[in-house]
C-alpha cells in the first residue's frame, strides 16, 4: 500500500486573494519554562487544501457538518488535465472514469464519481453542468478555486447547487493517472461554508 499525501501544509499555503492567512500564535513554550507546547491558529475556512460545502454560495445549502461523509470517502479517479475544461473535455474525463472504475472492478463508480484533476484547470460553466448532470460526489483540483479565479460565482452555484463537494487545493504532482482510495474527510466545523482537510489518496501496490 502506498500512501500520497495530497494537502498543503497549513501556514505556508496557498491563499485565493483576499482572503485572510493562517497565522500561527505560541501561546505556550517549554523552552521558556512553560509545562507544555500550545499552539494558537487563525485561518480562513478555504485556505490551503479545503473543501467546498454548499453553503459557500447557496444560501440555505448544506454546511460542511451536514455533507454525508461519504462524499469525502471513497475512490477517486485523477486525470491530468492543462486548460479550460471545455464540455468534451469533461465528457471525456467522465468517460474515462467509468472505464477506469469498470476495469479496477470498482462497481459503485459506475453511477457517482469522484474526480481528481492534476495540473493547472479551470472548469468552465458548461464543464460544470455536465459533471452536475453526472452525479458527481467530488471534484478536487489544484487551484484555490474551482472555476475561474477572477469570476469564481457561476460554477460553484451549479456544482455546489449540484451538492458536489468540491476539493481545492490539492497536490498531485507525485501522482499518476488512475483509480485511487480517496480520504478527504473534513474539520467537523458547525455551520461552517467549508473547511480544511488533510487530503490523502491510497493505492494498493
Amino acid at each position: 500500500m502506498k500512501i500520497y499525501d495530497i494537502s498543503q501544509e497549513v501556514f505556508g499555503c496557498n491563499v485565493f486573494p483576499g482572503d485572510p492567512a493562517p497565522k500561527r500564535t505560541v501561546k505556550m513554550s517549554i523552552k521558556d519554562g512553560d509545562i507544555c507546547n500550545l499552539t494558537e491558529l487563525s485561518m480562513c475556512a478555504h485556505n490551503g487544501t479545503h473543501v467546498d460545502a454548499p453553503y459557500h454560495f447557496v444560501d440555505g445549502g448544506k454546511t460542511i457538518d451536514e455533507v454525508d461523509m461519504n462524499k469525502f470517502v471513497g475512490y477517486a479517479y485523477v486525470v491530468s488535465h492543462e486548460g479550460e475544461i471545455t464540455l468534451e473535455d469533461a465528457a471525456g474525463i467522465v468517460n474515462a472514469a467509468r472505464m477506469e472504475s469498470k476495469k479496477s472492478g470498482i462497481e459503485e463508480c459506475d453511477a457517482y464519481l469522484r474526480i481528481l484533476v492534476k495540473g493547472k484547470a479551470t472548469v468552465t460553466e458548461e464543464a460544470a453542468k455536465l459533471f452536475a448532470a453526472n452525479n458527481l460526489l467530488l471534484f478536487g483540483n489544484e487551484s484555490q478555486t474551482v472555476g475561474p479565479e477572477d469570476a469564481p460565482m457561476a460554477v460553484h452555484l451549479i456544482m455546489l447547487g449540484a451538492e458536489i463537494v468540491l476539493l481545492e487545493g490539492i497536490r498531485l504532482d507525485e501522482v499518476e493517472e488512475g483509480i485511487y482510495l480517496l480520504n478527504a474527510a473534513p474539520i467537523n466545523l458547525g455551520g461552517a461554508d467549508g473547511a480544511p482537510c488533510r487530503a490523502i489518496l491510497i493505492r494498493q501496490v
